[in-house]
């Protein structure tokens, strides 16, 4: 023992500066050797004090990674006799993981037709933003939060009672949370509704993913923007539907081109309040056409006011379920944008005739966000602070996009940067000729984050362009990016 298992694990290196604790450390490093192969079945160990002596550390660090290998099965502790590997290893080791092994051409494990269907066609989503900079798209406005209020709120929620804070909360989601945002709903968008239709969901994609499995049948076709929402795709394309890409213009997804590919569709996909990614706002008598057309095909529509609080007018943009009157309309909502994405926290309203079975989907397997983080939003929207930072922030977007239009000027002519209402990202077209691949590339490599239209896109569209986020960026920081902009070689 001394001569093999004894020097491996005499072998084993401490990292203090880990976040892992010493014993957690210990007891990895061990079972990764037994797990191996380098302790066979029936070996002794050496005595805790060797073991201690030869790592390196105390005595109880090491009983308390041999009581966790003990507490596993992996070791057996023989009062009087020592602590030898378990000889259920002998015949039931596990096989090596295959990342760490050589190919053996063995299969890999099968996953479901539907899943391995859907990659073929999903949005690529790896530009998601996690850090601040021109010209990242989704991301709201983290430097402006008010972050006082949001500790007094969660140190006030997190003294509260166990079973609220760690419990299994309300299977639809904390009541006062729904009729929070049922009024928010009703002062904002002019929608009547009631807090029993609200669900709440751990933000839109799994809305989206719920009202697929609920509503879809593998195959059913939906309509989808193009470009469109890319994680409402993935999501869909995730439950089995057959998506078809509907052209949008300047009022709208064309209801006509979507009944021309799809005339019996089940779902109709649209962001009426600013369209994803190239921000028009649907016309009136688009919005009638598509109700007409779900009306017509006992259709229904998801609606995605993503970033519906955020308009630079005097008055927001109406809702799609405000002029709904025949109960087509599901609206999906989330604080993603308007508080911030690791929330993880959005909802669904639906009409009258699916609560009964959204009641009882949410009570029988699906379930939302904690209690706790739910009843901070709520107590943050209840006290006034929601409505403060959603003023605030409309102003500070404007600023935003007045610096970004400002400084749009330096830019060449191939570019043209668009003019928006809402929200806190733009579209800008290239010139036939200007690869925008090639833009992104190159602007990826002097530190400016940028996202081309085809990636939202279905099918291929005819005009080529880049999508443009200000939300996040100072204006100092937007001038800086247009400049780095202006200097690339693929926009000469």
């Amino acid at each position: 023992m001394k001569q093999a298992g004894g020097a491996l694990l005499s072998s084993i290196q401490i990292d203090r500066s880990s976040h892992k604790g010493m014993s957690v450390q210990l007891y990895m490093a061990m079972r990764d050797i037994i797990l191996s192969g380098g302790l066979r079945a029936g070996e002794r160990l050496p005595a805790t004090r060797t073991l201690a002596r030869e790592t390196g550390v105390s005595r109880t660090t090491v009983i308390d990674a041999v009581d966790r290998l003990v507490a596993e099965g992996m070791l057996v502790s023989r009062v009087g006799a020592g602590t030898y590997v378990s000889g259920t290893l002998e015949n039931q080791r596990p096989a090596p993981v295959p990342g760490n092994a050589p190919d053996t051409g063995a299969a890999k494990p099968r996953v479901s037709y539907t899943i391995s269907h859907a990659e073929k066609t999903y949005a690529q989503r790896n530009w998601l933003p996690h850090e601040a900079r021109a010209f990242v798209t989704a991301l709201p406005a983290l430097d402006a939060f008010p972050m006082a209020h949001w500790s007094r709120l969660s140190a006030r929620h997190l003294r509260g009672a166990r079973g609220t804070v760690m419990g299994y909360g309300q299977p639809k989601g904390y009541e006062p949370l729904r009729r929070a945002i049922t009024m928010h709903l009703s002062v904002l968008k002019g929608i009547q509704c009631h807090h029993e239709q609200v669900f709440i969901t751990s933000g839109a994609q799994h809305a989206f993913a719920l009202i697929g499995r609920l509503l879809l049948n593998p195959g059913d076709r939906v309509w989808m923007e193009n470009p469109g929402a890319s994680g409402a795709r993935n999501a869909l394309l995730s439950e089995g539907a057959e998506l078809v890409p509907v052209d949008v213009d300047h009022e709208g997804i064309i209801v006509s081109d979507g009944l021309a590919k799809a005339p019996h569709f089940r779902l109709a996909f649209v962001t009426p309040s600013h369209q994803q990614p190239l921000g028009h706002v649907m016309s009136l008598t688009r919005r009638f056409e598509l109700l007409q057309a779900a009306e017509a095909a006992q259709a229904l529509i998801v609606e995605d006011d993503y970033d519906g609080e955020f308009y630079y007018g005097n008055a927001p943009q109406p809702a799609l379920r405000s002029t709904d009157t025949s109960g087509r309309v599901l609206y999906v909502g989330t604080f993603s944008k308007s508080l911030f994405p690791s929330l993880r926290l959005g909802f669904v309203l639906v009409p009258e005739q699916l609560i009964e079975a959204f009641d009882r989907m949410f009570r029988f397997w699906a379930s939302g966000p904690p209690t706790a983080t739910q009843a901070i939003v709520a107590d943050f929207m209840d006290e006034g602070h929601f409505a403060t930072h959603i003023r605030l922030m409309r102003r500070l977007y404007k600023a935003r996009y007045e610096a970004l239009m400002e400084a749009s000027k330096m830019l060449p002519q191939s570019v043209a940067v668009q003019e928006t209402t809402s929200g806190f990202h733009t579209p800008a077209y290239l010139d036939p000729g200007i690869d925008a691949q090639k833009v992104v590339a190159q602007a990826a490599e002097r530190g400016v984050v940028l996202a081309p239209i085809s990636k939202y896109c279905l099918s291929p569209i005819d005009r080529s362009g880049l999508v443009l986020g200000f939300g996040s960026a100072p204006p100092e920081d937007i001038r800086r990016g247009m400049e780095i902009l202006r200097s690339l070689p693929a926009l000469r």
